[in-house]
This record gives C-alpha cells, structure tokens and sequence, in this order.
C-alpha cells in the first residue's frame, strides 16, 4: 500500500482493527507510524510526547497482562448481555484482542513527558498534545495497509507501566495502540447523518 493514500478515502475507511495477524510488521514501517504522528501539533507547540514501540515478546505479554486485567472486569457485563447484533460483533472483536494482545506483532504506548511525575486525574493534563498523533498515527497505518485500534484499559495503573516499560517517573502513559496486518476488511464506517450531529452558530432542534 502507496503512503501517498489519498487523505478522504483514508479517513472514511478507518475501522478500528482489533484483529490482527500475527505476521511481523517491518521495523522502517512503524517508524514511519511514529514519524506521522510526530507531525501532529501539540499545545504551545512544546511536542512533548514521547512513543515506545513494542516488539520484544515478554514486555508485549506484560501489557497484554495489564489490559486483560482491566478490560475483562469492563466489559463483562456487556459481554453477558449486548445490546445487539453489531454491539456484539463489536464485543468479540474486544474479547479476541483480550486474549491476543500478546501475540499482535507491535504495541505503541503513546505518552506525554510532563516536568514532574503526575498521578490520578492529573496524567491526563495534557492529554489533548498527544491524541491529534494518535490518529495521524491510526490514518498512516490505513496508508500503510497496516490495521490499529487505540485502547486505554491497559493503561491504568501508571506506575506498573512506568515499571514494565523502564519509563521515567515523568511519563504518562495515554494510549495504546496495537498494529499489525488486518485479519478483517478495511471498508466505510457507519457514522451518525450529519444533521444529528451538527449545527452552525448554535444548537436547535
């Protein structure tokens, strides 16, 4: 796949993929995953975020271990009872990436280098400077013929993270992101009709 992919067709074809082969993704390829999102901009243009890519079989088990821990716990009721057809594909596709995170060829931690180490609600400060790379990142693994999905459960215990990734105290981790080639087919996203969703100038039904 061309990384000169027209941006609209990238746009309007980015399902999140949560199933991925297990085949590896070259390593000039998730640099360039993390290149496009270092062009994103960030607040006060201070580009403080910081990525670690994934790749080294028992750090992967480590995450896979963290989300597993808080996403099953998340989603169980839902499991047991989904709202519906498409709620449940949706749900297995959750539960599949559950249980082979560990085997998904690269997991991208974005993060965000604050002055000094923050916790609880406080790690998400200065989240808005990450998330414009997290999807320049997700377009350019569409680009790429490369399927991802953001995810944060994995995430929730900072210091077990800062721990398992030998981050600084100062980094926050915000988001991950698994990347490998898709089991499912790229295709359009079913989003709401504008008209529900927009107005000008103010809000009026």
């Amino acid at each position: 796949m061309s990384d000169h992919f027209p941006l609209f067709e990238a746009i309007y074809n980015t399902r999140a993929m949560r199933r991925l082969d297990t085949r590896e993704v070259p390593e000039e390829l998730l640099v360039k995953l993390v290149d496009a999102a270092l062009q994103a901009p960030s607040g006060s243009n201070t580009q403080n975020a910081r990525w670690v890519v994934v790749r080294d079989a028992e750090q992967k088990r480590k995450l896979a271990d963290f989300n597993r821990h808080h996403a099953e716990p998340y989603i169980r009721a839902q499991v047991a009872n989904p709202k519906d057809a498409k709620h449940k594909r949706l749900l297995d596709a959750v539960v599949w990436q559950i249980e082979h995170m560990h085997e998904i060829p690269a997991l991208v931690v974005a993060c965000f280098d604050y002055p000094e180490k923050v916790e609880g609600l406080g790690v998400y400060r200065s989240a808005g400077s990450v998330w414009p790379g997290v999807q320049n990142l997700l377009l350019a693994a569409r680009a790429l013929g490369l399927g991802a999905a953001p995810t944060t459960l994995a995430l929730r215990d900072q210091d077990a993270v800062r721990e398992a990734l030998d981050l600084p105290e100062t980094f926050a981790a915000l988001c991950l992101i698994p990347v490998g080639y898709p089991l499912g087919k790229f295709g359009p996203v079913r989003r709401r009709p504008l008209a529900e969703v927009m107005r000008f100038d103010r809000w009026s039904d």
